[in-house]
């Protein structure tokens, strides 16, 4: 471990990284909160109804690996969706234990709601002075070697 390193564990709360990048999740949530109630969903149903979007038809396994959530945490948020009418949720031809999430016509038809609603969030990012592909990429970054840590250290 870096000297720097080291200095990280004994600084205030607002020296912390992990504080910074939570605060501004939190900040994230908060500024999303007017877009996601016109399109009356929280947060984490619109990233289901991201990935959905990107790629129709996916098991809840693809879905659960692609926003790092278990099974425990995102059954609940597919019976809301469904429940809403925007997706459905059925067993697989080949393999029955595997459980494939489509959308609905309606889940399709919020995408292009979606797309016309006032979105803050890229402004707000725009605001910050740093490029938001920089920015994405240093999260990325940072995700990327979190994940590989907590891997090595099992």
């Amino acid at each position: 471990m870096t000297e720097d390193a080291k200095a990280t564990l004994v600084r205030g709360l607002d020296d912390q990284i992990c504080f910074a990048v939570y605060s501004a999740a939190h900040a994230f949530n908060r500024a999303y909160r007017p877009f996601l109630a016109e399109l009356g969903l929280t947060y984490p149903q619109y990233l289901v109804m991201l990935v959905l979007w990107e790629q129709d038809g996916q098991s809840v396994k693809a879905i659960g690996d692609r926003l790092m959530l278990d099974s425990g945490t995102l059954t609940p948020l597919l019976k809301r969706l469904e429940g809403n009418g925007l997706i459905l949720r059925k067993r697989g031809r080949e393999d029955e234990r595997q459980v494939l999430v489509e959308l609905t016509g309606a889940g399709r038809a919020l995408r292009e709601k979606a797309s016309l609603s006032a979105n803050p969030v890229p402004c707000a990012v725009e605001d910050s002075g740093v490029p938001p592909g920089r920015l994405l990429d240093d999260v990325r970054a940072l995700r990327e070697a979190l994940l590989r840590r907590a891997a090595a250290e099992g």
